[in-house]
C-alpha cells in the first residue's frame, strides 16, 4: 500500500529543491552577465553557482544511503 502522506512529503521536497536550483542557477547567470572580473557581480555569481553545487550534492548524499537499503 502507498504512504499517501509520505508521498506529498517527498513530492513537495522535491518541488521546493528544484524551484530552489534553477532560481540559484538563473540569478547566477543574471550576476555573472557582462561582469567584468574583480568585482563584487562576478563573486556573488560564483557564490550561487557553489550554492546550487552545494544544493545538488546534499540531494545526492540523501539519495546514496537509500541505494544501499539504510
Amino acid at each position: 500500500m502507498i504512504d499517501w502522506a509520505a508521498f506529498f512529503v517527498v513530492a513537495a521536497a522535491a518541488l521546493v529543491a528544484a524551484c530552489a536550483i534553477v532560481t540559484l542557477f538563473s540569478l547566477a547567470l543574471r550576476f555573472g552577465d557582462g561582469a567584468t572580473t574583480g568585482s563584487w557581480q562576478r563573486r556573488v555569481s560564483v557564490g550561487l553557482y557553489v550554492l546550487c553545487a552545494l544544493v545538488v550534492l546534499f540531494g545526492i548524499y540523501l539519495i546514496i544511503p537509500a541505494l544501499h537499503g539504510g
